[in-house]
C-alpha cells in the first residue's frame, strides 16, 4: 500500500492514480474513491477521511451488500488483495491446521447462506482463536444486527487502511 505524506500531493493526483491508491480502502470498491476524487481539493487528511467515511455511511443497503460481498471469506479464499492477505497473515489465519481450516470453511458456508455476505471482522490485534470465537458468536445473530455489525467492521478495516495510506 502506497503512503502519501501530504494532502497537497493527494490533491494533485490524477483521477486514475487517486483511485489506484484509495480504491481498496473499501475492498475492491473503486466507486467510493471515484466519488471522493470528485470532491477534491481537501484541506486536510481528516477532511478526506471524513468524506470517504461519509460516502460509505450514506451508501444504500444494496451498495453495502456489494461492498460486503467484495470481501474475501476468511482463511479459505485464494484470490486475496494484498491488503487482505497481509491483514489475515498478521492474525495467523494463514497458519491454520486441517481441523481449523475445515471449521472456518464450514462456518463461512453457513454464515454466507444465512446472511448473504461473507463474515467480516477487523482482524488487527486478534489471533485466529479470537476470530473463530467471534465467528461462532456472530453466526447466531439476527440479520439486521449482523448487517449493522458487518458495516461497523468494514468501517474499522477501511479506517485502518486509510490511516496506512495517509500516515
Amino acid at each position: 500500500m502506497k503512503t502519501i505524506e501530504s494532502i497537497n500531493k493527494i490533491n494533485e493526483l490524477a483521477k486514475n492514480d487517486f483511485i489506484d491508491i484509495f480504491g481498496n480502502v473499501f475492498e475492491k470498491t473503486m466507486w467510493i474513491a471515484d466519488k471522493a476524487f470528485d470532491l477534491k481539493p481537501y484541506k486536510s487528511f481528516n477532511e478526506l477521511s471524513s468524506i470517504i467515511m461519509k460516502i460509505y455511511e450514506t451508501s444504500s443497503h444494496q451498495d453495502c451488500l456489494k461492498i460486503f460481498n467484495a470481501h474475501p471469506e476468511l482463511v479459505i479464499q485464494k484470490n486475496l488483495t494484498d491488503d487482505s492477505k497481509n491483514e489475515q497473515k498478521n492474525s495467523n489465519l494463514d497458519q491454520c491446521n486441517d481441523a481449523e481450516f475445515n471449521e472456518f470453511q464450514q462456518l463461512n458456508d453457513k454464515y454466507k447462506n444465512k446472511f448473504g455476505f461473507p463474515f467480516i471482522v477487523f482482524v488487527k490485534g486478534k489471533n485466529k482463536n479470537e476470530i473463530l470465537d467471534n465467528f461462532k458468536t456472530r453466526i447466531k445473530s439476527k440479520i439486521d444486527l449482523e448487517f449493522k455489525e458487518t458495516k461497523k467492521q468494514v468501517k474499522k478495516i477501511a479506517n485502518f487502511r486509510l490511516n496506512k495510506i495517509i500516515s
